[in-house]
């Protein structure tokens, strides 16, 4: 197993390329992976924890306990032979030792790779000290690089959605980069500028998450982010063509054409 989660790793890795992005259609449960593996030119699956723990009915910022995280992702990964990274929040300990420890389970659920958080809270300024974020990032790396895994890691950088300056974001990116992650998760890149001057700025891989409100897929393709996913909107998408098929059924209308879909 642990052979063919490092291969996946690395195919992983392989896919985040600057002017190719990775587009990754955030995923929480077997048969949600199942079908966006079946889409033609899917690569790699990437889970949202706010859509995991939405459907476990608890709220997203580790809302779920390390145990049910960790299932969650075994189920996925188990579920595809796709390269799968795991939104793995905070880490789900305090302290760096726990962190090493919850990385090495998560390698054994087969994860090829995972997000990392570096706030503290769901509020305004609880964000990480730069160091104290660095060296978790670097514990993610020894660890999984201990269990044999070398483990894709998305580093999020909160700090513009935590009030936090551009400079600061930079910093924060750059630092990550530096003591182990792979590509750069930078939250609160809404617009054409921000994502022209972070990838000047950053040196590494830059990923993104997108809405309808974002910068157009093409034009961040062009621009050369390295990876695109779009986090709870998925959840949100799935749940939107639900609910209006549940009102159509209701109120006695058409058969929608999907009902008929063969999964």
């Amino acid at each position: 197993m642990t052979t063919t989660t490092a291969a996946k790793a690395d195919l992983l890795r392989s896919l985040h390329v600057p002017g190719e992005p990775l587009i990754v259609t955030n995923v929480w449960d077997a048969v949600t992976a199942r079908i966006v593996a079946g889409a033609p030119g899917v690569r790699a699956l990437a889970t949202a924890s706010h859509a995991v723990s939405f459907a476990r009915g608890v709220a997203d910022g580790e809302g779920l306990t390390v145990d049910q995280a960790l299932e969650t992702a075994h189920i996925v990964t188990s579920a595809v032979d796709l390269p799968v990274s795991v939104d793995f929040e905070r880490g789900y300990a305090a302290d760096l030792a726990g962190l090493e420890a919850n990385i090495a389970r998560l390698v054994d659920a087969g994860a090829a790779g995972l997000n990392i958080e570096d706030s503290t809270g769901p509020n305004a300024g609880e964000l990480r000290p730069l160091d104290e974020a660095a060296d978790r990032v670097a514990a993610v790396r020894r660890s999984s690089a201990a269990a044999g895994v070398p483990l894709v890691i998305n580093a999020r950088v909160d700090a513009l959605v935590r009030g936090a300056s551009f400079d600061d974001a930079v910093a924060r990116a750059n630092a990550y980069l530096g003591a182990g992650a792979d590509v750069v998760f930078v939250l609160g890149l809404g617009t054409e500028e921000l994502v022209k001057r972070a990838l000047a700025e950053i040196d590494g891989k830059v990923s993104v998450v997108s809405n309808p409100a974002s910068v157009p897929l093409r034009r961040l393709a062009d621009l050369g982010v390295s990876r695109v996913s779009f986090g709870p909107g998925i959840l949100g998408l799935t749940l939107a063509h639900l609910q209006a098929a549940a009102a159509q059924l209701t109120a006695l209308g058409d058969y929608p054409a999907e009902l008929g879909f063969k999964y």
